[in-house]
């Protein structure tokens, strides 16, 4: 609805305060909405679609002469993005969702985000049964029409050893839950699946959902056999991303939930090309 038939429903003139010429002359880097709550779908790399729920910031750059900003459109933005006509969220969509909220907002600059919990269906390692394991994925949308840059980051639960542990002891060695967090910045879109095998590939084992007693077995004696430190985890994954031609920069955080301390083992590396 337009302001002409909002003014002729309320019978009336509607002063536009938000669109007022501001004095203070003081631009603002981003305004909008946060912590929005909307139903979303999800393309996978294989082209299925999973339902879930989103956790949106939309933002755009502020003129120094311009009051506020048209905090109605960024929700009418996302009520079109989820009609049944429209494709399911990818990177690729979101990057086009970013484009017109510039267009609807008339805004030179802005930022798109999401976070939504993604599974994936595994199979056991020996057993080969099937279950859900769940990732934390979020990915943002920063800049202008022509130069945005787009960052996808994955959270991707795995299981490291220990290899200090392993060297001193007579028999066993200390292992935890670890938490590998990828975050990058790509000249093309990257599948988030890639960025998560990436990660599950480099740790001492990566972790299921369900495993039978067989299961259990090959995952101890695989991390037994590929200690790491939680430098080690870090560093191979780092390695690893260096030789994408598609990756701009990223960072790679690894946090073990140590089983023999009570707090946490952590190292990062951010990169830049």
């Amino acid at each position: 609805m337009n302001t002409r038939d909002q003014n002729a429903l309320l019978g009336g003139e509607i002063p536009d305060v938000q669109g007022s010429v501001d004095a203070r002359q003081q631009p603002i880097q981003q305004v909008g909405v946060k912590g929005l709550r909307y139903p979303m779908r999800w393309r996978g790399a294989d082209a299925s679609e999973q339902p879930g729920v989103g956790s949106f910031g939309l933002y755009v750059a502020l003129p120094a002469d311009q009051k506020g900003t048209h905090m109605s459109r960024f929700v009418e933005l996302l009520e079109h993005s989820i009609a049944p006509s429209q494709p399911a969220l990818d990177v690729k969509v979101i990057r086009a969702l970013h484009r017109d909220m510039l267009r609807r907002l008339e805004a030179a600059q802005g930022r798109l985000e999401v976070s939504f919990t993604l599974f994936l269906r595994k199979a056991a390692p020996v057993s080969r049964v099937e279950s859900l394991l769940d990732y934390e994925v979020s990915v943002s949308v920063d800049g202008g029409r022509d130069d945005a840059t787009l960052t996808l980051s994955v959270v991707v639960p795995v299981k490291s050893l220990c290899p200090c542990s392993k060297g001193v002891a007579d028999y066993g060695a200390h292992n935890q839950r670890s938490h590998l967090s990828l975050s990058v910045r790509s000249h093309e879109p990257i599948a988030v699946e890639q960025l998560i095998r990436i990660a599950e590939e480099e740790a001492s084992c990566e972790v299921y959902g369900l495993l039978k007693r067989v299961d259990e077995k090959y995952v101890t004696e695989r991390a037994y056999d590929n200690p790491k430190f939680v430098e080690d985890l870090v560093r191979d994954v780092a390695g690893r991303l260096k030789t994408d031609a598609r990756v701009e920069s990223f960072t790679v955080e690894a946090e073990n939930f140590e089983s023999i301390h009570n707090h946490s083992a952590y190292a990062r590396i951010d990169h830049a090309a």
